[in-house]
């Protein structure tokens, strides 16, 4: 296959040796993800309602995230949206066992169907570098497994608040041959050399950027800072898009991995279009499984305009 490369070990700054309290904590999540995944989501969606009727953080933003999203249907509609997403916040917490808790291969097995895969296949096949944007949307881990399977990845991540837990991070992501490359001005250089060498690097596409690296380019209507990484490496390297997420299944029967292809614009040379085209193509995985997006994150400033009903 074009641009097949062996990959490079995972660029991370500390040992991947686990501190004792981060090693029980691993330890407890494999244990844990023996579980049958429906006894899991269970779980999970439990946690989430504790959340949601605690009236925490999680449930205000998304409150407040979707009350500038969502102008047309009313408060009830909203308020049944806001729950929605927070229990599918638990879920998301709770199947994070059976993926960082079993083997890669039992994992994947959890993938019931891929349409679109055939448009993974051809970007990838075209030998030029490929930039999967994966979504705060399902299951983001799943589909680090599933590109990793497929082709040598490289994921670009932010370490973790507390830094003992960053070892976790990497030994749990790293069961495949997955490079993890850390958000950093070395390493958007490192991803710039292996998009040249042909090799497929996953970025969250919806990842808040900080003050003075993103530009702001609607997202359902709402201005939000947009990173402008994502495109700029496009234009720069000739890399192909494209979008996947894992869409999680009624009642634990497993997921649907979707792939689509990118927006025209999203390579522009015009930066705030190009961002625009970037949360289009957001957008349209979202509306596959509006409620399974992370509408828990701080997407939008407090005060981004609500648009027009």
């Amino acid at each position: 296959m074009p641009g097949r490369r062996v990959p490079a070990a995972p660029a991370s700054p500390t040992s991947t040796r686990l501190a004792w309290p981060v090693a029980l904590l691993y330890g407890s999540l494999r244990t844990i993800g023996l579980l049958p995944l429906p006894l899991l989501h269970g779980i999970g969606a439990a946690i989430g309602l504790v959340i949601w009727i605690l009236h925490g953080r999680a449930r205000r933003i998304a409150e407040r995230n979707l009350m500038k999203v969502i102008t047309q249907n009313g408060a009830k509609e909203r308020h049944r949206i806001a729950r929605a997403s927070v229990v599918e916040t638990g879920k998301a917490i709770a199947e994070t066992a059976a993926i960082w808790g079993r083997s890669p291969e039992r994992a994947l097995a959890l993938i019931r169907d891929v349409p679109g895969a055939d448009i993974f296949d051809a970007a990838r096949a075209r030998g030029q570098g490929l930039i999967l944007a994966a979504p705060h949307l399902g299951c983001w881990e799943l589909l680090n497994f599933w590109a990793a399977s497929r082709a040598p990845l490289s994921i670009v991540y932010r370490p973790p608040r507390q830094p003992s837990l960053e070892p976790l991070l990497i030994r749990a992501r790293g069961r495949l041959p997955v490079e993890q490359i850390r958000a950093s001005g070395a390493g958007v250089r490192a991803l710039y050399r292996r998009l040249a060498a042909g090799g497929v690097v996953g970025i969250l596409p919806d990842q808040r950027p900080k003050q003075g690296d993103g530009v702001m380019a609607p997202f359902f209507g709402v201005p939000a800072l947009t990173m402008v990484l994502l495109s700029r490496l496009a234009r720069s390297t000739g890399a192909a898009v494209v979008f996947a997420f894992c869409e999680r299944l009624p009642r634990g029967a497993g997921f649907r991995l979707h792939v689509l292809e990118a927006p025209a614009g999203i390579d522009d040379e015009n930066i705030e279009g190009a961002c625009a085209a970037l949360n289009r193509g957001v957008e349209r995985c979202v509306e596959l499984a509006f409620a399974q997006y992370q509408w828990t994150y701080k997407r939008f400033p407090d005060d981004a305009a609500v648009p027009c009903s």
